[in-house]
């Protein structure tokens, strides 16, 4: 069984690079951290860090428990503000990590409904793709996540995790507003020899394999994650965008025509680390996300 003290040290090591730099950061004497760094090797009974000049560099096993200890260290102090609030919903604290098209459009209507029904319970925002935000629940800096994905691409890393259906959102098509083009609107293939706007690395990927599937590779000229930047490219006629329907509904550049692509979507949820029962001020904000953050009838 590791001790806690000495996980926070090494997991300090493990971020400032020295024992050092780790010992004035705790506002330890560097004795005392080289001492809790010593005992911790003993117990895990392999070496965890190499020197290398003034700093040092974690071994093999040393990365791993590095990585365990920032999870299992965010785990207990996510506990402890559990218990704190063990009482009810008259205390407590909600992390919500959300990506920025879902902060612009969902989240204000879900953080007003929550603060409403339960003013003292703390919300705190955050912006982050999937993959941080993810990371960031299993580090325990995060009690919430709003991810998407793909229809066409199941997700990952979300074992041992309690997942909250929000909304399937749209993909549209976004081209110049008055450019006139061979084929119906709604077709990728009738964009084939233009260039191509791609978002971030999950989107660029769906575009791709979309396209694919047309039998033709998108030209990208361009890429941003800043759908708002995006659409003033495709309004100055640099190129066509993919753009899913919470972006538009946040942003809708006046120069910019949009047409529903049939079929394709994203998946929007809401997750949360560990299986139900979750704590109480998890449970109250998921169940104000599922009598919120309903689909819309009209889209963007």
């Amino acid at each position: 069984m590791f001790d806690e003290n000495r996980l926070r040290v090494f997991a300090a090591i493990a971020r400032e690079g020295s024992v050092t730099a780790a010992a004035a950061a705790l506002h330890y004497a560097q004795p005392s951290v080289s001492h809790h760094l010593a005992r911790l090797e003993a117990e895990a009974g392999v070496p965890l860090v190499q020197r290398a000049g003034r700093g040092i560099r974690l071994t093999e096993a040393g990365r791993l428990l590095a990585d365990r200890a920032e999870e299992i260290l965010g785990r207990i102090d996510s506990a402890r503000t559990e218990l704190a609030a063990h009482a009810g919903l008259s205390a407590g604290r909600v992390r919500l990590a959300a990506f920025p098209s879902a902060l612009a459009t969902l989240v204000p209507a879900v953080a007003a409904a929550f603060g409403a029904e339960h003013p003292d319970i703390e919300l705190a925002l955050t912006e982050a793709e999937p993959p941080e935000a993810l990371a960031a629940l299993r580090r325990g800096e995060a009690d919430v996540a709003f991810t998407f994905h793909h229809g066409d691409s199941p997700p990952g890393g979300r074992e041992g995790h309690t997942v909250t259906s929000i909304l399937h959102e749209p993909v549209y098509i976004v081209s110049r507003a008055g450019a006139s083009w061979p084929g119906p609107r709604t077709d990728l293939e009738t964009y084939r020899g233009q260039r191509w706007i791609a978002g971030c690395e999950r989107c660029r990927t769906h575009l791709l394999s979309a396209c694919g599937k047309r039998g033709f590779t998108p030209a990208i000229a361009f890429e941003t994650d800043d759908y708002v930047a995006a659409q003033a490219l495709v309004a100055a006629g640099l190129g066509v965008s993919t753009l899913p329907g919470l972006a538009l509904r946040a942003h809708l550049h006046p120069g910019v025509r949009i047409d529903r692509l049939p079929g394709d979507h994203r998946v929007v949820d809401a997750v949360a680390y560990g299986a139900p029962p979750l704590p109480a001020p998890i449970e109250a904000f998921l169940k104000v996300v599922k009598e919120t953050a309903v689909e819309p009838v009209q889209w963007p």
